[in-house]
């Protein structure tokens, strides 16, 4: 019998940021739960939505620095069409940064090569464009020396002041050096503990989109499935558009649950849970998008009615649009208990849940692929089918009614249940790789709010 999570009790309220004494903070938190209103006599589980968005969209003077590498995959398979559309993307990269960006490139086969190092391109854009031409496909495909590589070169300029990120392109399997998930995982990790991201590009239907998506994830980066070549410039484009916009990195949320609410999990993220504490680190957040995590609470019960707070926020983090200062905001969500029946009902947050919704489906596609992975093909398809049916149900109550969530939220819920429906229809062998690939794909999307 297959199990789809479903969004039960849960519980909401606003509380937007407080700036931190000394300054105006330029990041907005918000702490919102799916329900302004708790039963007091009766337990169940809640979710805390922290909501993040930069200040700085629409008033920015001056965008903050690009520090790059660019690593392409040149073994054997990225002959022809592939190495060409390639490196058409790195120069299409090129044209969207200044001469106050830095850039490296490196190409790997079996081998790898810095083709051209880490510099400012002000001194190396010529030498770049003609490294980028002297491109060629051969060999096999030592992918994790390759980012290792970029990221070494990318720490040749760290800063707080920079926006720092990997770049990976690849159409195949990593079969030279450490190759397995986990592997790159901990590389992405260690990246990341320097500030430095990890975006890659999967092309084709060889790669192996597990270990892309876990090396991306770890570094808050991004992840693509790009299945035509001719697609490629547009995705570096889009991804280095995504690098020029971010306002803020090295994020820190830690949330401390007041006394009755229990941290049970975080949805679609890592991060840690200790007794009454949570903490979760983000790479950075773009000033034009927003990011937002989920918690599942356990809720007291046998509370007198009223106020009560919920817990205390705060979130520290690198303010690029201020220099690289440290800056920090601070939320203080509370909810209100009661044992009217018709107050509680009134209380749904329904832009909470449609987000809480999106996440609860993600990882109910992500058990598809488990069952899928194992051959069992129906228990996959019932998991799917049921999941299309749980979205559209929540979809059809939040966005009616009194304060329905925004369209672009009840919008993404619709795509998730259009693409959970084709992905139960698409589960067979010949079907299953580029399934799986733009599975792993929109579950990355949605798990971190990936910006394109």
């Amino acid at each position: 019998m297959s199990k789809i999570r479903t969004a039960a009790l849960v519980i909401a309220l606003s509380a937007s940021f407080l700036p931190a004494p000394g300054g105006a903070a330029e990041l907005k938190l918000e702490a919102d739960l799916g329900q302004t209103v708790l039963s007091a006599s009766k337990p169940g589980n809640v979710y805390l939505r922290l909501s993040l968005k930069s200040l700085a969209a629409g008033k920015r003077e001056k965008r903050t620095p690009v520090n790059a590498a660019i690593v392409i995959d040149r073994s054997g398979s990225m002959q022809g069409e592939r190495i060409a559309a390639a490196k058409e993307g790195a120069r299409v990269a090129l044209k969207r940064l200044s001469s106050d960006d830095t850039v490296a490139l490196i190409a790997y086969n079996h081998e790898v090569d810095v083709l051209s190092p880490a510099a400012p391109l002000r001194n190396s854009r010529d030498k770049l464009l003609e490294a980028i031409d002297r491109l060629h496909a051969d060999g096999t495909t030592a992918l994790y020396d390759g980012v290792k590589e970029g990221g070494r070169q990318v720490e040749e300029y760290v800063s707080d002041n920079n926006v720092n990120r990997v770049i990976l392109l690849s159409d195949g399997l990593a079969n030279v050096g450490p190759s397995s998930p986990g592997e790159l995982a901990e590389l992405g990790r260690k990246l990341a503990s320097k500030g430095i991201s990890v975006s890659t590009i999967g092309l084709g239907l060889d790669y192996n989109e597990d270990l892309m998506q876990r090396l991306a994830a770890a570094s808050d980066g991004n992840h693509v499935f790009v299945e035509r070549p001719s697609d490629l410039a547009e995705i570096f484009d889009r991804e280095f558009g995504d690098a020029l916009s971010v306002s803020a990195r090295d994020i820190t949320i830690i949330i401390e649950c007041r006394a009755g609410f229990t941290p049970k999990r975080i949805l679609g993220r890592d991060g840690s849970v200790d007794g009454n504490k949570v903490t979760l680190k983000l790479n950075q957040l773009q000033a034009d998008n927003e990011r937002y995590v989920v918690v599942e609470l356990e809720a007291p019960e046998g509370r007198t009615e009223g106020a009560a707070d919920v817990a205390d926020v705060s979130v520290t983090y690198v303010d690029l649009d201020n220099g690289g200062k440290p800056a920090r905001a601070e939320a203080k969500p509370s909810v209100r208990f009661s044992s009217n029946a018709k107050e509680i009902e009134d209380g749904l947050n329904k832009p909470v849940m449609s987000q809480v919704t999106q996440q609860i489906a993600t990882e109910n596609s992500e058990q598809a692929v488990e069952l899928r992975d194992k051959g069992d093909i129906e228990g996959a398809r019932k998991v799917l089918e049921e999941n299309a049916e749980y979205i559209k149900r929540s979809r059809d109550v939040y966005a009616s009614g009194a304060a329905p969530a925004p369209t672009a939220s009840v919008g993404a819920l619709t795509d998730l249940e259009n693409k959970s429906r084709e992905a139960a229809g698409s589960l067979g062998a010949g079907d299953w790789d580029r399934t799986r690939k733009m599975m792993r794909h929109d579950q990355h999307k949605a798990k971190v709010q990936q910006a394109y």
